[in-house]
């Protein structure tokens, strides 16, 4: 096999998966996710544990007055008047 590997070459049916997990193994860490199906539909992916961090990597959290911050809510008009509400009997 040379080259990228094609999708047929990244499918395994479940039995030979199981048979020749190894290979599974070796080849998500070298040529990217293996594809498992089962009765022909695919059903699992074998990844790397690099690549499974990568797509589940959190993005990073900013403190909440920086976040505030980058609202924008300067630009709103935001002034209220002096209303000091309406007047009733008691």
């Amino acid at each position: 096999m040379s080259g990228k590997p094609t999708v047929q070459d990244s499918s395994w049916k479940l039995e030979d998966a199981k048979a020749r997990f190894s290979e599974v193994v070796r080849r998500a860490h070298s040529e990217g996710p293996q594809r498992v199906t089962v009765r022909g539909r695919d059903s699992v992916v074998v990844i790397s544990t690099e690549e499974l961090e990568r797509l589940t990597k959190a993005a990073p959290k900013k403190p909440f007055l920086e976040f505030m911050e980058g609202l924008g809510l300067d630009r709103l008009d935001l002034e209220r008047e002096a209303d000091r509400g309406r007047d009733i009997d008691l």
